[in-house]
């Protein structure tokens, strides 16, 4: 009976990690979390082979891997005619850990900061993991996590307060061998990037002419003479999970072979389809019997050679996981990261003077995070030059590119996209080409650092077939609007290079605000101004000076004249 009851519950895995020893060069353990597991015998598949794993109480799982045998790859259960979700198991060692309830503290400012988990980013000209370790030994500390490629490891100082943390941290900063140190301020279930309106999901995408991009995919690239082949695309987003539970994802419920076309989600299960991981993913790739209400890769399978989407956090370690995730992906194979999340220094004001009180961090896990973030994009310009990140301008009503004050938005570099929000102006009836048709959100932040705006809003996914949920509104949801479009234009062009990408995006943009007027009102400073250069050096034309919104079609459009210049 027990057995028959536990087959009728889902098959899910809610939690993968790397556990036991995570600097072994013979092996590697991963720790996972399930549900739905009863007595009968368990099959365990990484990329379609089977792997041994040992069970543990209530649901847990073991499994040893040796790093020659294996790739990175998805896995998934399978018991009793039942198969969970894939997950995204990785080979590559970047990993950190997240402090338990125990181990955290409330700061000065009011905020949760780890007690005895730092990060140290050793200069470059030190060997980090014999650096890391002399310096634990130094200081009464031990070396339990890594994100290798950047040089940094991840310390568990003796340190019982807050008191006794921060003078160990001003000493380890103090060692000529270490470049910054990096204090982590997160809880555990610290909500990302979000703000909520009562607002028609569909009637906001059509001012990113998403539909007319999905129709132009799947008509437009097979009637060229000769058909325009598309390419496989492997997309990163940073999130925690995503409910599986809901109609919108359940077809991705075990093996998934992208080259049939298909797009595939690997992820963790989430406890619930309102959780903003499954948001941000259905807007990539959620299935729906309404084609135009499906996720805009979902949408292009017909015509794709596959999407692979990896929902994966690491773990609940905050930016320094988020990070870790990150490179782990990118080593991966991953194109387009989308990073619909980011953090504001306390007493950030917003462009009404007001402070800034949510998603704040205190100066000094501000500095920390800047130069570990730093060393990303360094070492993704260095080691990865094709790669891009596609981050959510934030939600403040702030300005994005105060250094200072907003991370990680304010970098300036090619491989980073920054996305601003906007919503529908109903009180206007005027064509969706009509600067107009949209208006600034907000809550969205603004200024030259943002390159281009999409639609705020989406409805959450249910339980219900065919039923959404409630709206939420926000950058995070603008900001994989465009890692769609982006990975889109990757599958038509993968020569295409950041800064390539950049350029079809703002030639292709639809326009918000009033025309040459950069005061701060309405859409004007939201994005960095278009450009002479951008409306081919034409300087009557009527877009130049204003904001630029996304046009999903004409990106495609002008992605496919590119490939005149490489064939």
């Amino acid at each position: 009976m027990a057995t028959a009851a536990a087959a009728e519950q889902p098959l899910r895995i809610k939690d993968l990690q790397r556990c036991g020893d995570l600097f072994s060069n013979e092996t590697l353990t991963y720790c996972l979390r399930s549900e739905g597991l009863d007595s009968s015998p368990l099959e365990v598949r990484l990329s379609g082979d089977a792997v041994d794993i040992r069970q543990e109480d209530n649901g847990r799982l073991r499994l040893t891997l040796s790093p020659g045998g294996h790739q990175s790859g998805p896995l998934w259960l399978e018991q009793s005619g039942r198969r969970s979700n894939s997950v995204w198991l990785t080979l590559n060692g970047s990993h950190v850990l997240a402090a338990g309830p125990e181990a955290v503290a409330k700061n000065m400012d009011g905020l949760t900061t780890y007690v005895d988990l730092v990060s140290v980013i050793i200069e470059e000209d030190h060997d980090g993991l014999e650096e890391s370790r002399r310096l634990a030994t130094k200081y009464g500390a031990e070396v339990v996590g890594a994100i290798a490629p950047l040089n940094t490891y991840q310390l568990r100082l003796p340190a019982k307060n807050l008191t006794e943390r921060d003078a160990l941290v001003l000493r380890l900063g103090s060692e000529t061998s270490v470049d910054a140190v990096v204090v982590e301020e997160s809880g555990a279930e610290e909500p990302l990037e979000q703000d909520q309106q009562s607002k028609p999901r569909t009637s906001e995408w059509v001012a990113n002419r998403f539909l007319d991009a999905v129709d132009f995919y799947l008509h437009r690239l097979p009637a060229t003479k000769p058909p325009i082949n598309t390419h496989p695309v492997r997309i990163g987003i940073v999130e925690r999970d995503v409910d599986f539970d809901s109609p919108e994802f359940a077809g991705y419920l075990g093996a998934c072979d992208p080259t049939k076309p298909r797009t595939c989600v690997y992820a963790r299960d989430a406890a619930s389809p309102a959780d903003h991981g499954t948001s941000v993913t259905g807007i990539l790739a959620a299935r729906s019997v309404d084609p135009g209400d499906s996720g805009f890769l979902s949408a292009l399978e017909p015509v794709s050679s596959g999407f692979e989407v990896i929902v994966e956090r690491n773990s609940d370690a905050g930016i320094t996981a988020n990070v870790a995730a990150s490179v782990n992906m990118v080593e991966d194979g991953v194109r387009v990261l989308n990073w619909s999340w980011g953090i504001h220094r306390v007493g950030t004001l917003d462009v009404d003077g007001e402070e800034i009180d949510s998603l704040v961090r205190s100066g000094i896990a501000m500095s920390g995070y800047e130069e570990l973030l730093e060393e990303f994009f360094l070492w993704l310009r260095r080691e990865h030059p094709d790669v891009v990140v596609v981050n959510s301008a934030g939600n403040g009503s702030a300005h994005s590119g105060q250094d200072d004050y907003r991370l990680p938005s304010s970098f300036i570099t090619e491989q980073l996209l920054v996305v601003g929000a906007h919503q529908r102006d109903f009180t206007r009836d005027v064509p969706v080409e009509h600067p107009s048709y949209v208006t600034k959100r907000p809550s969205s932040n603004i200024d030259m650092r943002v390159d281009i705006t999409a639609s705020a809003c989406t409805r959450a996914a249910t339980l219900e077939p065919g039923k959404r949920g409630e709206v939420h509104c926000g950058t995070s949801y603008a900001t994989p609007m465009v890692t769609g479009v982006v990975g889109a234009m990757l599958s038509i062009n993968p020569a295409l290079q950041p800064e390539q990408l950049r350029e079809l995006l703002r030639r292709s943009a639809l326009t918000i605000g009033r025309n040459s007027d950069f005061e701060a009102v309405e859409g004007d400073d939201l994005t960095a101004p278009i450009l002479p250069s951008e409306r081919s050096y034409r300087l009557d034309n009527q877009d130049i000076g204003r904001s630029a919104r996304l046009d999903m079609r004409k990106a495609l459009e002008l992605t496919v004249d590119s490939l005149q210049h490489v064939r």
